[in-house]
């Protein structure tokens, strides 16, 4: 985090839940207040019911045909509108226990969670997750109020470490994804990874066909460029696998970081063709303020005007 704020790993488990509570629920802008439409690019499509036209009302969602039934104006509304069904899909794969700026991406992923979490929360919404880790994937059964969704960030937060190698087979975020195949109606699932693993992105195309899905992108620094610190002793986390980098050699970091570059274009492309909103975060930038700038950058597309 920013400045003078804490870190999670600095905190208790209990001082980290009131931390992200104070933080998504005393926003002084009023962006951050129970909206998920500012998650993801607009409202979800599938019809409810309609209501009568209020005043800022978008006139595309006009019913016409309960408008000349009753004589008076009516809009569709959307599932989207009523409660949602929130799905917090965690990736806990060993890369995410990696971080080398203000914080690892564990601990970015588990503030990320909180932002889906409380941004969604209101009477009648409900939360569950798919926590990856060593011993299989945790499911968390979609449940309403603040107690429930505390309960999903303290098993977000108390999730184990993966040793290097270690994930097994039912371990994987592409399997906590296809476990959601089957999920009845629609929602909000929202995806919280580096997606440095591979085959998420076929159960990522299958679960936008019918829900609303936000890809929330987690990245260190040094993903991105090799410093220059002579002999560096490298482990691959998924594999466990060393080898000795000689950074010192401009070229080999230049390579890196080429390759670096076209890796998250890849992610960015394949995020962008399953229909998901993309939301990258950084371990070295103040992520809160990115979360506000990505909700004011989505509610402004869907003609919110919020700035």
């Amino acid at each position: 985090m920013s400045g003078s704020t804490p870190s999670l790993r600095e905190l208790t488990p209990e001082q980290a839940l009131k931390h992200l509570e104070l933080l998504f629920t005393r926003r002084p802008d009023g962006l951050l207040q129970g909206d998920h439409t500012g998650l993801v690019p607009g409202p979800g499509s599938e019809v409810s019911e309609t209501r009568p036209y209020a005043i800022g009302d978008d006139v595309r969602r006009m019913d016409w045909s309960a408008t000349a039934r009753t004589t008076v104006p009516h809009v569709r509304l959307t599932l989207a509108d009523r409660e949602l069904t929130t799905w917090i899909v965690l990736d806990a794969s060993a890369s995410m226990d990696f971080g080398t700026a203000q914080m690892e991406k564990r601990d970015l992923a588990v503030g990320a969670a909180a932002a889906v979490a409380f941004l969604t929360e209101r009477a009648g919404n409900r939360i569950g997750a798919q926590i990856t880790g060593p011993d299989g994937i945790r499911r968390i059964p979609p449940r309403t109020g603040r107690g429930h969704l505390l309960r999903v960030l303290r098993a977000a937060l108390d999730r184990p470490r993966v040793a290097p190698g270690q994930t097994a087979a039912g371990q994987s975020l592409a399997d906590a994804l296809y476990a959601l195949r089957t999920l009845p109606g629609s929602g909000l699932v929202a995806v919280v990874s580096d997606f440095l693993e591979t085959g998420w992105e076929q159960p990522l195309r299958t679960i936008a066909h019918r829900h609303q899905l936000l890809a929330v992108e987690t990245v260190d620094p040094r993903e991105l460029e090799l410093p220059d610190v002579g002999l560096l002793t490298v482990v691959d986390p998924e594999t466990g696998r060393r080898r000795e980098i000689p950074t010192n050699a401009r070229r080999l970091r230049e390579r890196y970081a080429a390759a670096a570059l076209e890796q998250r274009a890849l992610i960015k492309t394949s995020i962008r063709r399953a229909g998901a909103a993309h939301l990258r975060l950084r371990t070295d930038r103040d992520w809160v303020r990115d979360v506000v700038r990505h909700v004011a950058a989505q509610r402004r597309r869907a003609g919110g005007g919020a700035a």
